[in-house]
């Protein structure tokens, strides 16, 4: 029965863990794809910001894979926020034209 808990529960972090690197991987290739231009049009951070700041994510993400790890939250989170926010503003400059 305790062998059953803890594959469930290691199953459950190896998903949670492989979300969480499609949506870091997915934002910084995403950041990479559009102009310098666009992001200060739209009124966000610097493309270089941004790309270093989801890299850093990524990386972060895959040298320290815990889970629950202060680093890897606030690297979800910015992930986040750009996916939210900066992304839909990018493309709404693109979609004006």
């Amino acid at each position: 029965m305790m062998n059953t808990v803890l594959d469930l529960q290691m199953n459950v972090m190896l998903i949670v863990y492989l979300v969480l690197l499609a949506v870091k991987g997915f934002a910084f290739v995403n950041s990479l794809l559009w102009s310098g231009e666009h992001y200060t049009a739209a009124g966000k951070l610097t493309k270089p910001t941004w790309t270093i700041i989801l890299g850093l994510g990524l990386v972060v993400q895959i040298l320290l894979p815990g889970i629950i790890n202060l680093l890897n939250l606030v690297f979800t989170i910015a992930a986040l926020v750009y996916l939210a926010d900066v992304r839909p503003a990018l493309a709404s400059l693109t979609r004006r034209r």
